[in-house]
Parts: structure tokens; C-alpha cells; sequence
């Protein structure tokens, strides 16, 4: 599966737009993440335990796209854009959304 957040894949042509395809996961947040969290806030530098849960939430996200992509039929996802939204204190969304294409 091709994905892009151009409207188009270079060197391609798009041959049928199937529709908006999307995927998406609530994370919330974990206390043990909060206490180093709240120290590196003191010292400063990156919370790698939220980075890479972060990480992770794009990655399934990005699985869930796919997979709706799959099931219209597509080789390929354009316009790709990931939104965020804050769910309730201490969850959020993560949000990935594309045309479904099939090219040649």
C-alpha cells in the first residue's frame, strides 16, 4: 500500500478514487509515564516513554487506515493527514484520514 500526503503519487496515475478511508486509536495516560513525566519537566529534555507511545498510536493508526483502504479495494491512499483531539483529561485521539485510490 502506497500513502502519501501529496494529492497524487508521482510518476502514477490514478485510475479510480474509491472514497475517505481513516483509522484510529484512544490512548490514556499512564501514571508510571506521569511521575518521569513530571521529572523531566523539572530538568528538562524529552519523555521518551510518551514519545514512544506516540510512536505506537501513529502505528496503529496507520495499520487501521490500511486495512479500511483494503477493504474498498485501493493500492494506494493519498492526502494522508493525521489530526489529533483531546478525548477527556488524560486521553486522546490520534486520527489518520486519506483519499483511497487505485492507481496504476
Amino acid at each position: 500500500m502506497i500513502l502519501v500526503t501529496t494529492p497524487d503519487v508521482p510518476g502514477r496515475r490514478i485510475t479510480k478514487v474509491l472514497g475517505l478511508v481513516r483509522g484510529n486509536t484512544i490512548r490514556a495516560r499512564h501514571i508510571g509515564y506521569d511521575i518521569s513525566a513530571r521529572f523531566k519537566n523539572m530538568v528538562g529534555g524529552e519523555i521518551g516513554d510518551y514519545t514512544k507511545m506516540m510512536s505506537e498510536a501513529r502505528e496503529q493508526a496507520i495499520d487501521r487506515l490500511i486495512e479500511d483502504a483494503e477493504a474498498l479495494g485501493a493500492n494506494a491512499v493519498v492526502a494522508v493527514r493525521f489530526s489529533t483531539n483531546s478525548m477527556m483529561q488524560g486521553a486522546a485521539e490520534l486520527m489518520v484520514y486519506g483519499t483511497a485510490v487505485e492507481i496504476e
